[in-house]
């Protein structure tokens, strides 16, 4: 009998409706814990004190800030993913055009420590073959 009261109240106390409700909680004279939307007349209740009561937080007043969070969270990642792709297109191109001129151009250089080197041939094949996988592992 008592599991039938536990599971009743959590169900109300839990429930979306009751959420924005004061919930009141009472023992009766046989010891069982009692939860409900409205207190006992011939006891003293305690107020439970639930998500959406709680004072000064967001979204008390039901469910429409709840909603206006989620929408600036969807907003704030469409943003986040839209950068990263504007930035995974950018470096596919610039790979792309770094593997032509490593294909095209058997007289590469590069700056060491403020010095221009000239790339021999297997480290060109080696740029080429880092560039190409790189490519085939970010590109589409």
């Amino acid at each position: 009998m008592r599991t039938h009261f536990l599971i009743a109240g959590l169900m109300v106390a839990l429930s979306p409706p009751s959420m924005a409700a004061q919930i009141y909680k009472w023992v009766d004279a046989q010891g069982v814990t009692h939860f409900d939307a409205q207190p006992p007349r011939d006891q003293a209740a305690t107020t439970v004190v639930t998500p959406a009561s709680q004072p000064g937080k967001p979204g008390t007043a039901g469910h429409s800030g709840a909603i206006g969070d989620q929408q600036a969270i969807d907003t704030s990642v469409k943003k986040q993913v839209a950068e990263q792709q504007n930035q995974l297109k950018a470096f596919c191109e610039q790979a792309r055009t770094n593997l032509a001129q490593l294909q095209n151009n058997p007289r590469l250089r590069e700056e060491v420590d403020g010095q221009m080197r000239r790339l021999d041939g297997s480290q060109r094949q080696e740029r080429i073959g880092e560039t190409q996988k790189q490519i085939a592992d970010n590109c589409m």
